[in-house]
């Protein structure tokens, strides 16, 4: 009797203003703030690989070509551009993990559908939205990109001269995140509990902390693997100032005529963005589970 009540009760309603909603907006706070702190040490610590890198994906040189390029740049110009990943990914994160916790909450009280369903959508519009902060990627490529170091002085300066072509020129490679962004969040939100279960027992806070950090780790590093592509060709399309705006399908066949149609030479630069992701992504896993229970 006691539980057919307890399932005939009416949800309890929270009203505008009451305490019970005050106390879900705050909840809701702490997401984006965790998410926004994870992505600042994250970027602070991994800025100079993320350059080598973006120089393998547009130029498809080896590792060893990409880091020379750096020494030659100078200590004075490894930082140049990360203004804008600075931005962009604070706010990119904290909304990836705000809006995920938001909307979750949103389907999970005002539709009927599979939990698993609810949460994958959830994920899918979390990193949907998350596609509007397109021109802080595009003007980052811009700025790493040593073609563009005589035309571009700065983060603002680039956002300047871009208002010369218009306003989808900021816009320009906004396919590509797409395709990238849904996708990869519904995998990374989905998959961290379970990896997290696989993994030995957790007693104490440092163990946790490691945990967090593995788990965060490879589910970067097998997404940044998977969508490899997909950002190569973001990198190509956003490299370009001006002139028209070409379709993903024709990019990727140009990059994969000049790469000689080897699948090898179009993944140049994985095992970089590999590694640089099991740090990054166990950096930001952590950092957000930590300050997710000091807050």
């Amino acid at each position: 009797m006691d539980s057919e009540a307890q399932q005939k009760r009416p949800k309890e309603l929270v009203l505008p203003g009451s305490p019970g909603q005050r106390l879900a907006g705050m909840a809701s706070a702490k997401h984006y703030m965790c998410g926004f702190c994870a992505a600042f040490t994250n970027i602070a610590v991994t800025f100079p690989i993320q350059k080598a890198l973006f120089r393998q994906q547009l130029y498809g040189v080896r590792t060893r070509d990409a880091v020379r390029q750096l020494q030659r740049d100078g200590l004075r110009n490894l930082y140049r551009g990360i203004l804008p990943p600075l931005m962009q990914k604070t706010t990119t994160l904290a909304l990836m993990f705000g809006l995920y916790e938001d909307f979750s909450s949103l389907l999970l009280r005002h539709t009927s559908a599979p939990e698993l369903l609810t949460r994958s959508m959830a994920a899918v519009l979390a990193g949907t939205t998350e596609a509007i902060l397109t021109p802080f990627e595009r003007i980052q490529t811009l700025l790493q990109d040593y073609k563009h170091h005589n035309r571009f002085n700065n983060t603002f300066h680039a956002f300047r001269e871009l208002q010369h072509y218009g306003f989808r020129e900021y816009y320009r490679g906004l396919v590509p995140i797409l395709l990238r962004n849904g996708p990869s969040n519904v995998l990374f939100f989905g998959l961290r509990g379970p990896i997290k279960e696989c993994l030995p027992h957790a007693n104490t806070n440092s163990a946790h902390l490691i945990n967090d950090f593995i788990c965060g780790g490879l589910l970067g590093a097998m997404l940044g693997f998977l969508f490899y592509p997909v950002n190569v060709v973001k990198a190509r399309m956003q490299s370009k100032v001006g002139g028209d705006f070409q379709s993903f399908r024709v990019v990727f066949l140009t990059i994969w005529r000049e790469r000689e149609g080897r699948v090898t030479h179009l993944f140049r630069g994985a095992h970089l963005n590999y590694h640089r992701s099991i740090l990054s992504w166990g950096i930001i896993n952590a950092t957000y589970e930590l300050l997710l229970k000091l807050l």
